[in-house]
């Protein structure tokens, strides 16, 4: 007999059987050679239809032949395939990966191998590749033509439609008929030719590599995709056919699924001679016994089967392949069968960390070339991006496939616009990916003209909106020892270097002030789209504060050039110092406090203008996509109460340097006392604003909610979750409110927003760890007065953060007076705990890509949000580390250089945001690049990489490594300081500690 058995193991794990004996190597030792000796040909029949032979020493295990086919195709995702062959007794198969080819291919000139998909996955975003996605295609062109694939007539016609438009490109209704008739997708394929060149003619533009994402996006919806089955009775003596998927095992009678008994169901599956066996959790609501049973025709055919179950599980279910039992020292009992190799979730983390080099490949049956076909060959550190169109006019910048994936860039000069203008647009083309556009105004890479939604670019493999700064040589000028003189002349008192930061820091917020000053200003004045009142709220409280920060600015840097000067000591001594400088303006931004006082109101009324007028937020849309607008909007109209509290760290930092003796010393302690009354009297309503700001920014991250700005709401957290359900670990977006959490999928829409699948109202809501009951690492259980749902954080620290967070907002909604406002969502709760069957969850999903019709309208969502880095890095921030960032904001000269390039790339940099923007120099007005930090490592280079400079740091996500030089250790600290706070964002306690000094 064999069996496994689910045990509360990490990765909730259906183990190998007790008396499981084969001994294969740990994780991470050195494999055994290949075997020697005779070799074996095997001849293999691929799923394009084709056969090649491949020669294979005959005791080699099975996975060096599957490597082989693999390897031949350049296939990265090779996982998901195996390779199944008649045996001996002309039952097929599944070749064992780990037993020798020879004791299961008894004549191999006699057998013809099939090399096809075995794994099929829950959504076919998951497969990364474009070569995946094509076999996966081919995959679905044989079942149909087989019979194995049944659907109604209507899917049948649409999924031919989309192949004949891969193999014989755009509608022709001559061509199509003639195609038709040579080749035949599916029995009885004539009474469904009309329909076939009807489906057809609405797929013009469409590439091969796009209609294989729309096949898939189709097939995965159909009952029968993926399913094999397998003939067996049930205790009654009905015949049945038992299935395996990636969510369970299924019962069908004929073709239609009669029965599921998801993973999270089942403890434990067994065989006993022709009886397969299913052991269930104990479930008193469940009207099925503990242990059911079927029978099939033979032990063979029921070994077969139980097989098939053990890998599925495992590759669908488990965090990492699955380690060997040790030998038993006597004898063995059942079956020694266990999983060998990747499970999904090692295969998306070695795809999504870029460990591979992009191929071209050929598709046999298509008349027109494949994208990658067509895609430049890589021109720096295996870069992924496709060719840049000829229109070009700008520096663009990508990262690929849900990582921090650098991409190459291509450099063409782009012309000086006046303010108020768009950046360039190159002419639409649907051919384009939304991976090789330019740098939109939030970093993302989505301007208005591109006419693709995600789901109708598979090249970029939903791509990770994520920005990676890959400047090429002749975007920023390579230096490496010209500045170390005027550095060595550099004064070396740390005020010197304060002083300095309020220069850096200053330009980049006379630049941000020029966002709503010039570029929005001069915008709204060739639209008629701004009511009246609105503009004299705004650009009258903005225009005061930029003229007088450009003459603050101007100041400064005389002051510090005298400083920095060669003149008599007398003289230097009485220009080294800034707190005169500072107390003169502190005291003349206090005559500008009427100004100030109106940025929570105009915040308040730019957004009640675009909730009350579409033509505005349009507008407004789409002046956030111009590169200049590199934040949120509403960002720039809270930038001058932020900028009160840099002065007033400034000032801080000024004061405890000083000695009280220190000449310099009483101006900047009166400076600071003005400073901080300004500071105690907007900061109420500065507080007020960031969440009013906050929920704002969210309410466009998000379908499915109609009110979530409503008084009295308090955002605390967002991040990436994933929920247990009857379809195993899938990844949602969490948000956490002081009144109700939310829980969101991502939409594949062209908006590219989360939907709403559930909430949980706090209101009497219980929250206990649970990785013992459920054998997932992290875990948690959420219990709500109407539901309880499952969720794991991806650490041990995310999910004390979690906890943390959801116990405090549970104790908010305990204490809150009257019950908190019901949000209003355009589709049903998920109300399923994860022991319930997966229809009602599936159609949930498949309204992803069905709801774009009230997105059409909208403009292109911006794709670096905050909400998608946590998504792409698998990680959270609260709102607390939101105000954090606030505070820690900085600019300056950094020196970088990248893991294997040779010299540095001087680059002006702006920190903010959790990220690091990117320009030639200070004077440029939008960025070239960006890095959103979250997720990344902070370290010093060690001995071993031959960083021999003084002041540098390294930055580092997966296999991506960067190195920064900064001139000073003045700098280098607060560089250190900063940048810590966005890659170490974490719970309250240690964010409240954030300014003490990093120790090395």
């Amino acid at each position: 007999m064999g069996e496994i058995e689910q045990r509360p193991t990490p990765g909730s794990r259906l183990g190998a059987p007790e008396n499981s004996g084969i001994s294969t190597l740990e994780r991470g030792q050195k494999p055994p050679p290949t075997p020697s000796g005779k070799l074996v040909s095997i001849k293999i029949q691929m799923l394009d239809d084709t056969q090649e032979a491949f020669e294979v020493p005959q005791r080699a295990p099975g996975k060096v032949l599957l490597d082989a086919v693999c390897s031949h195709l350049n296939l990265v995702e090779g996982d998901y395939f195996g390779l199944e062959f008649p045996d001996h007794k002309k039952i097929t198969v599944w070749l064992d990966l780990l037993k020798p080819i020879v004791k299961q291919i008894r004549r191999p000139k006699h057998v013809v191998v099939r090399f096809v998909v075995k794994f099929f996955p829950p959504d076919h975003t998951q497969l990364q590749e474009e070569l995946t996605r094509y076999l996966f295609a081919l995959q679905v062109k044989q079942d149909l033509a087989q019979g194995r694939l049944t659907c109604n007539d209507t899917s049948a016609a649409l999924l031919i439609s989309h192949i004949v438009q891969s193999e014989i490109g755009d509608f022709d209704e001559t061509l199509d008929r003639e195609h038709l008739a040579k080749n035949k997708y599916i029995p009885q394929q004539d009474a469904l030719e009309d329909k076939i060149v009807e489906f057809h003619h609405n797929h013009i533009g469409q590439t091969p590599a796009e209609s294989d994402f729309q096949l898939l996006e189709i097939a995965r919806r159909l009952e029968m995709y993926g399913i094999r089955l397998h003939p067996a009775k049930d205790r009654e003596g009905t015949k049945i056919n038992l299935a395996v998927a990636n969510t369970g095992i299924l019962v069908f009678q004929g073709f239609t699924k009669i029965n599921a008994f998801n993973w999270a169901k089942v403890r434990k599956l067994s065989f006993k001679r022709k009886r397969f066996l299913i052991k269930l959790r104990p479930d008193a609501n469940s009207a099925y016994q503990d242990t059911l049973e079927f029978l099939m025709a033979s032990r063979d055919f029921c070994k077969s089967f139980w097989k098939i179950c053990v890998e599925h599980h495992a590759f669908f279910r488990l965090f990492e392949e699955p380690k060997p039992k040790p030998k038993p020292v006597l004898f063995s009992r059942g079956s020694s069968f266990r999983f060998s190799g990747r499970t999904q979730k090692q295969v998306l983390d070695y795809v999504k960390e870029g460990g591979h080099k992009k191929v071209q490949f050929e598709r046999k049956h298509s008349k027109i070339h494949s994208i990658r076909s067509l895609a430049s060959q890589p021109t720096e550190l295996n870069s992924e991006a496709p060719d840049q169109s000829q229109q070009s006019t700008s520096l663009t910048f990508g990262e690929g496939a849900e990582s921090p994936g650098t991409q190459s860039c291509q450099q063409g000069k782009e012309p000086k616009l006046p303010p108020g203008e768009p950046g360039p647009h190159p002419s639409p083309t649907p051919r384009r990916s939304p991976a090789e556009l330019s740098v939109n105004s939030q970093g993302g890479a989505a301007p208005a003209h591109v006419t693709l939604s995600p789901n109708l670019s598979p090249d970029t493999k939903q791509a990770s909106p994520l920005i990676s700064p890959l400047l090429n040589d002749q975007a920023c000028p390579r230096t490496d020892d010209e500045d170390e003189g005027r550095r060595k002349r550099f004064p070396t008192d740390k005020a010197y270097f304060i002083a300095k930061e309020v220069s850096t820091t200053e330009r980049t917020y006379l630049k941000d002030l020029e966002v709503i000053t010039s570029w929005f200003q001069s915008t709204v004045s060739k639209e008629d789209s701004m009511p009246e009142a609105l503009k004299s709220l705004i650009f009258p409280n903005f225009e005061p504060l930029h003229k007088f920060h450009t003459s603050f600015l101007k100041e400064i840097e005389q002051r510090l050039a005298l400083w920095e000067g060669r003149s008599n000591a007398q003289i230097r001594g009485d220009y080294q110092r800034i707190g005169d400088v500072m107390l003169k303006n502190v005291q003349g931004m206090k005559h500008l406090a009427a100004h100030l006082w109106k940025h929570g109101e105009a915040l308040e009324a730019l957004e009640n203008g675009i909730k009350s007028s579409r033509r505005l937020e349009n507008f407004c849309r789409d002046f956030e996509l111009q590169k200049v607008c590199y934040l949120p909007l509403n960002t720039f109209l809270l930038r001058p109460l932020h900028r009160l509290m840099h002065y007033k760290q400034v000032l801080e930092r000024l004061c405890k340097h000083y000695p009280p003796s220190h000449h310099d010393f009483r101006d900047c302690r009166a400076a600071l006392a003005e400073i901080t009354e300004m500071v105690a009297q907007l900061h109420g309503t500065m507080i007020k604003m960031e969440n009013f700001q906050k929920l704002h920014e969210l309410k466009k991250d998000l379908i499915g909610i109609d009110n979530l700005v409503v008084p009295g709401r308090e955002f605390i957290r967002l991040g990436s979750l994933s929920k247990l359900s009857g379809k195993g670990l899938q990844q949602r977006m969490f948000f956490l409110f002081n009144d109700v959490l939310l829980y969101t999928s991502r939409g594949l829409t062209a908006s590219n927003q989360f939907k709403v699948h559930g909430q949980l109202p706090l209101y009497g809501m219980t929250i206990e760890e649970s990785e013992d009951e459920w054998g997932v690492p992290h875990c948690l259980t959420l219990r709500g007065q109407r539901q309880s749902i499952i969720v794991a954080a991806s650490s041990r620290s995310e999910m004390e953060k979690w906890v943390e967070d959801i116990q405090m907002a549970i104790d908010l909604a305990e204490k809150s007076s009257g019950p908190a406002p019901e949000l209003l969502a355009s589709s049903p709760p998920d109300n399923k705990s994860p022991d319930e069957a997966t229809s009602a969850d599936q159609e949930s999903e498949d309204d992803l890509s069905a709801s774009r019709t009230s997105l059409e309208r909208q403009a292109p969502h911006r794709g670096n949000t905050m909400v998608h880095v946590c998504w792409h890095r698998n990680t959270s921030v609260s709102m607390v580390d939101f105000s954090i960032a606030v505070e820690n904001q900085l600019s300056g000269n950094l020196l970088r250089k990248f893991k294997n390039s040779n010299g540095w790339q001087k680059l002006w940099v702006v920190f903010t945001n959790f990220c690091l923007f990117f320009y030639k120099s200070h004077q440029d007005n939008h960025p070239l690049a960006s890095l959103p930090l979250l997720g990344y490592s902070l370290t010093i280079p060690s001995e071993s990489e031959n960083i021999h400079k003084d002041h540098v740091f390294k930055l580092h996500f997966k296999s991506h490594v960067y190195y920064f030089r900064a001139e000073s250790e003045y700098t280098f600290e607060r560089w250190m300081e900063v940048i810590r706070s966005a890659t170490s964002s974490s719970s309250r306690a240690p964010v409240l500690s954030h300014k003490e000094s990093l120790v090395y």
